[in-house]
């Protein structure tokens, strides 16, 4: 089985837990933050991957932000080499009107970006900005800040675009990382005809 553990301390944090790529959805995260206890679990639950957390820590920055390092580290470490993974993964979640489109590249090129191209873009834009996860403090810019530090530390470039967001912060954010589970679980999933690592350049950082 591809796993490895996730762990990270410093003055700041404690996070630890473990990581599954062959998993069958089963999870325990514990963030401190409700809201990404909830959006990990639907990552988790909808790719297919075990994943369990533990965190602690001084500042939200300094948690999130950590947790998305720690859980990138993991997530590159059980992938090894890659050698025979589809590299490659795209999915459209739809979470009532909201519908967002995750596309992934298991390159070592971290970069991360997002757009908007819904008819009410407007409208979408101000949710993003504004609004928050239910009652919570939970934003938009701290999902992006895990993102950002998964990402980079995932080796993934990862890009997402929010088609329909007529709603809330809650629906858009639930239907990005259900997608983001679905293209990763598309991506690292094992092609038989391929042989080594899929890249002409014959690595993958």
């Amino acid at each position: 089985m591809r796993k490895a553990l996730i762990k990270r301390k410093t003055n700041e944090v404690d996070i630890r837990g473990e990581f599954a790529i062959d998993g069958s959805g089963k999870t325990l995260i514990k963030t401190g933050f409700e809201p990404l206890n909830h959006l990990l679990t639907l990552f988790a639950f909808h790719g297919l991957f075990d994943l369990t957390i533990e965190a602690q820590g001084d500042l939200r920055h300094h948690i999130i932000e950590d947790i998305g390092i720690a859980f990138g580290k993991a997530f590159k470490e059980a992938l090894a080499d890659k050698a025979g993974i589809n590299r490659y993964g795209s999915f459209s979640a739809t979470m009532d009107k909201v519908v967002v489109e995750a596309n992934v590249d298991i390159s070592g090129r971290p970069s991360l970006a997002g757009s908007v191209t819904a008819e009410n873009k407007d409208e979408v834009v101000q949710i993003l900005a504004n609004g928050k996860f239910d009652d919570t403090t939970f934003a938009y810019e701290d999902a992006k800040e895990f993102l950002e530090a998964f990402v980079q530390h995932a080796g993934l470039s990862f890009v997402y675009i929010i088609k329909s967001g007529e709603g809330d912060l809650h629906h858009i954010l639930e239907a990005l990382f259900k997608a983001l589970g679905k293209a990763l679980d598309q991506a690292t999933q094992i092609d038989p005809r391929r042989k080594g690592i899929p890249s002409t350049k014959g690595v993958i950082d």
